[in-house]
């Protein structure tokens, strides 16, 4: 069955914090799509990551009737990609399939090999909007976890997208996330030297706590150009200093669904983020730093837990209704050229 079937406690997230919180248009500027391609989500050959619990697959009707249960009363437009480098042709395949159906925004999974010719080729007769590489696409001989920036993000596909003006979402690697000296400095490179595409650099950094946070802010508080999504992050206080150092037009709302379907709260311990579960719901997760199991009925879903996160910075930081809306819509829709 598509979409999320919302429960009591849902409703009353919805109705009583969000519903007139939101505008009428919303843009989701990070969603994955994708079918199943043969064994790829055979969960005996995969880790038991929180990740990979939720959805084994996410076909665009799914996607959009997940919106129309989340947000009733609202239209959505995604920008949408894949889910996989192991697939990357197979899942870029059916994004452009759905872009010609759909007409949505779109970005193209790359991996470190693919060459400039197959990229331009591939981007450009496939209306997509832009690059989506992903640590797990890095270069032979590296440690995804530990990899640099340019080892997932060559400089050749940096240039490509430079010379097109595309837009490259990046998600960061390392434990250090947002802080890691390394990612700060690949970042502001690519600042200078790459000014005509556009980067959004993904949950804003995958700094979920405090703690992943560092002297970031104060370094990219210079920066011109790039852009944060708070996807999958529920820490108002991240969100908060995001919007401070880059302004509410260099900040997009995205969930990162279907993760972001999730049955969940976060909390914070020591730096690590764990996602307080309803018990026995994703199977044993006695192993998982970031997941631990509750009995309390007053759980709602991870795309509720973003939007109270972002509400809360909205309210600390005094945000006007333009400002709300130009973060949840407006300003996708002038970076992909998105009409309501």
């Amino acid at each position: 069955m598509y979409g999320y079937i919302k429960d009591d406690y849902d409703l009353k997230v919805y109705n009583e914090e969000l519903r007139d919180f939101l505008p009428d248009n919303i843009v989701d500027s990070h969603a994955h799509i994708w079918r199943v391609c043969d064994d790829e989500y055979d969960r005996s050959k995969f880790p038991k990551k929180w990740t990979n619990r939720v959805a084994g697959e996410c076909p665009i009707e799914d996607l959009m009737a997940t919106y129309e249960s989340f947000f009733e009363g609202k239209k959505v437009i995604p920008v949408i990609f894949g889910n996989s480098v192991v697939r990357a042709i197979e899942h870029n395949a059916y994004v452009k399939s759905v872009i010609k159906d759909y007409n949505f925004p779109a970005l193209y999974w790359t991996r470190y090999e693919m060459t400039d010719d197959f990229l331009e080729e591939n981007v450009l007769s496939g209306g997509f909007s832009g690059l989506k590489p992903y640590l797990g696409g890095c270069k032979q001989g590296t440690i995804p976890a530990e990899a640099n920036v340019f080892d997932f993000l060559p400089k050749n596909h940096l240039a490509l997208a430079d010379k097109h003006g595309w837009k490259v979402v990046l998600h960061l690697s390392k434990s250090k996330r947002l802080k890691d000296e390394n990612n700060l400095k690949e970042l502001l490179e690519i600042e200078q030297k790459y000014p005509n595409l556009k980067l959004i650099v993904a949950h804003v950094g995958r700094a979920y706590a405090d703690e992943d946070v560092g002297n970031a802010f104060e370094l990219l508080k210079d920066t011109k150009n790039m852009i944060f999504d708070f996807s999958a992050n529920t820490n108002s206080s991240v969100i908060t200093k995001c919007i401070e150092t880059v302004g509410v037009n260099r900040v997009l709302f995205g969930t990162d669904l279907p993760i972001a379907k999730m049955k969940m709260k976060r909390v914070v311990e020591n730096g690590n983020y764990i996602n307080i579960i309803p018990r026995g719901l994703y199977g044993d997760v006695s192993n998982d730093s970031h997941m631990r199991e509750t009995d309390d009925k007053n759980i709602t879903n991870f795309t509720y837990e973003i939007l109270r996160a972002f509400k809360k910075s909205a309210t600390d930081l005094t945000l006007t209704r333009k400002d709300v809306e130009d973060i949840m819509c407006n300003n996708a829709c002038k970076l992909y050229n998105i009409k309501f």
